[in-house]
């Protein structure tokens, strides 16, 4: 049995007990892929991330990321979370970003907020490994899964830019709401569902993120969903700069700004809970 430290991050969102929760096990290195995925499965959190020490010199530290049901190379609120919690803990990045190694490569995040602390982090996501309008008998799946008229869909294209996104586009925030889905019909799509508010209102757009393939029917607030359909959703709004809102199951609020081809993501997290794991 090893001891390690351990705390649980609310990202997106800087009010405990709201966002999305994640579990971070620092000083990982004695731990293998399937302890990591045991551990992973136990919290039954949408991610639990692995702090490690980097293998490439470049990285400040290396970060696995674990759903319950398996490893991702990338995901965009267990970024945020570890980095909050990597310097919470006392990491010194040895530059003005603080670079992270995952399954994509090297992620670079930078501190927005003021003083010494973590603040508000920012980071550019990967750029899309697959893009494109889905073809028929997957946008027909979607219309099943999300027990919706196919013509309610404005769209359903790829956006994978590391977890294999694939975007709904419907109406409005409150059809995207109001959504009773099928996750047997789903798998196994990784469905980001998103519908645009009112002009004037305080979001943009909301969001719901499905993925029962990882043992996530619905996951709470998600950074890479975000960051793939926010360039979907500029095209559409004639904007690069906006907020998402994902309030179905703990309100998480999510800024993104696109540059060319890349997303840039912007948010907070607070720390809920510290201590020793024994496993």
């Amino acid at each position: 049995m090893s001891r390690h430290r351990y705390a649980q991050v609310d990202v997106f969102t800087a009010v405990p007990l709201r966002g999305n929760a994640l579990a971070v096990v620092f000083d990982a290195e004695g731990l293998d892929g399937e302890r990591m995925q045991a551990l992973a499965r136990w919290t039954n959190l949408s991610e639990t991330t692995f702090l490690l020490p980097p293998a490439d010199p470049a990285a400040d530290y290396r970060l696995r990321i674990f759903t319950p049901n398996g490893e991702l190379p990338f995901a965009g609120h267990p970024t945020l979370g570890s980095c909050h919690a990597w310097l919470e803990a006392g990491g010194r990045p040895r530059t003005e970003e603080i670079v992270q190694e995952c399954g994509v490569g090297l992620v670079r995040i930078r501190r927005t907020g003021e003083g010494a602390g973590p603040g508000r982090l920012a980071f550019a996501a990967p750029p899309l490994q697959r893009s494109g309008p889905a073809d028929a008998a997957v946008r027909a799946q979607v219309a099943r899964a999300l027990g919706v008229a196919p013509e309610a869909l404005q769209a359903v294209e790829w956006v994978d830019n590391g977890p294999g996104w694939l975007a709904a586009l419907l109406p409005s925030a409150e059809a995207v709401l109001a959504l009773e889905p099928d996750f047997a019909a789903m798998r196994p799509l990784k469905l980001g569902v998103v519908g645009p508010y009112p002009a004037g209102a305080e979001c943009d757009f909301e969001v719901r993120a499905f993925v029962p393939t990882l043992g996530v029917p619905e996951d709470p607030v998600t950074g890479s969903a975000h960051t793939a359909l926010a360039a979907l959703w500029s095209e559409r709004l004639g904007r690069d700069e906006l907020v998402g809102l994902q309030a179905s199951a703990r309100t998480g609020v999510v800024r993104t700004r696109v540059v060319g081809d890349r997303v840039l993501l912007t948010g907070h997290a607070v720390t809920t809970v510290e201590g020793t794991l024994a496993c």
